[in-house]
């Protein structure tokens, strides 16, 4: 029998995460608004009650009735311990999906080029040392503000990315492909546009994925009228249009375009400008989502936009519900863009929205060199679309075409080295 050799740098990852955890409990026990209070619909089978905050289906309140079984001492630990494992499998699958990318016509070379390195998952058994890496990220990832927001308040958002990344990266032709993501549309609405997205990509197995998620989404929405059909029929009737249930939309820890449009128009209410831009960045979105894959064969850019353009358009977009940040930054480092990743990380690490003025209404009252430090992660969404759609109508990059120069260069070379010889 083998063991796992103890490394360096395998010590150097555990003691950076247990750094980083103790870090965390630190600061979760120095500040008194940090810890979190895990909260949620009050629910039972007979009765359902639903905040004037709550803007999830009833079928959500159902889902989580096993959660009220615990004691609110065992559930705050139950819930950061396995946010923390969440965030270590987001990574995992992160890598994964980064390394899903397939590019549309390789560009053929006379020689054997090196492979650059990239993060990547085997589909082999993971040994120990792989962990190594992933626990590395894990330390750095948890003082992303998305990530660690919800980790302190006990957010369900890991849960649910984690579950439409490994269903969005599963193969064509897996059985029951879309079915985990129309119940996760089920619990949260702004997940269902994936649906949409899998129905326009062009694939028959894509299309099976969309409908088959469309078909458990309404079973979803089927199991809650039968459990609760009065709150199922005034949620689907009106509360599912009242976009100011979830909360106050002008606020700085909103960061979709109803946020930034309130906060920009000093307005509470943005009207019609901000349902404008929301139906023209759907149709945009799903368009350059298409034809990201479609046409650059960018499978991962296609989701990445999608999920992008949930954010924004979505009216309410809560800081904790930008933990896609995590598969954004690990498809970053996989195409070699260090600089570009630096930067979107610092983006979400910098809280920047909590440093202009923001009580008693004053983010309706911001100067205008203060509004990007109030939507950045908005705006960034916004330059990440406009980023994949220069990316998909480009005909060559130059990087490529720098490519194929140097591989005939080599070719030339190898040929004038043998003539050489044979002289």
């Amino acid at each position: 029998m083998t063991y796992p050799t103890v490394t360096v740098r395998s010590l150097l990852a555990v003691g950076a995460l247990a750094l980083s955890l103790t870090a965390l409990a630190v600061f979760a026990a120095l500040c008194p608004a940090a810890p979190f209070v895990p909260t949620g619909p009050t629910v039972s089978f007979t009765e359902y009650v639903q905040p004037a905050s709550a803007a999830s289906p009833p079928f959500a309140a159902i889902l989580f009735v096993p959660v009220t079984w615990l004691p609110v001492a065992t559930l705050k630990a139950v819930v950061v311990v396995g946010n923390v494992l969440l965030l270590a499998l987001l990574v995992r699958l992160s890598w994964r999906f980064a390394a899903h990318r397939h590019a549309p016509t390789p560009v053929p070379t006379p020689a054997p080029v090196p492979t650059p390195v990239r993060f990547s998952l085997p589909s082999v058994p993971v040994p120990v040392l792989s962990w190594v890496p992933v626990l590395l990220c894990v330390a750095v990832a948890l003082w992303l503000e998305p990530v660690l927001r919800t980790v302190l308040f006990g957010e369900i958002g890991l849960a649910l990315t984690c579950v439409v990344l490994w269903d969005l990266t599963r193969p064509d032709h897996a059985l029951g492909k879309g079915f985990a993501l129309g119940v996760v549309a089920g619990v949260e609405l702004a997940p269902a546009l994936f649906i949409a997205y899998l129905l326009l990509a062009g694939r028959p197995d894509a299309v099976r994925a969309g409908l088959t998620a469309l078909g458990s989404l309404i079973g979803t929405m089927l199991l809650g009228a039968l459990v609760l059909p009065g709150a199922s029929l005034d949620f689907w009737t009106l509360r599912v249009f009242e976009t100011g249930r979830a909360g106050e939309g002008w606020t700085t820890d909103n960061q979709s375009l109803q946020g930034l449009f309130a906060r920009a128009l000093h307005t509470t209410e943005p009207g019609v400008g901000w349902a404008v831009a929301c139906v023209v960045i759907t149709f945009a979105g799903l368009w350059l989502a298409r034809r990201a894959v479609v046409r650059k064969g960018l499978e991962t850019w296609g989701i990445l936009v999608t999920a992008l353009t949930a954010l924004l358009v979505s009216p309410v977009s809560w800081s904790h519900h930008w933990v896609w940040c995590v598969p954004l930054l690990a498809v970053l480092l996989a195409e070699g863009r260090w600089r570009t990743a630096a930067a979107v990380a610092l983006v979400f690490a910098a809280r920047t929205f909590r440093l202009v003025p923001h009580e008693g209404g004053a983010e309706l009252r911001l100067p205008w060199w203060q509004q990007p430090l109030a939507s950045p992660y908005a705006l960034l969404g916004l330059v990440l679309l406009a980023y994949v759609a220069y990316r998909c109508h480009a005909p060559r990059t130059r990087t490529a075409t720098r490519r194929r120069a140097t591989a005939v260069a080599g070719q030339l070379s190898a040929s004038n080295s043998s003539a050489s010889t044979i002289r």
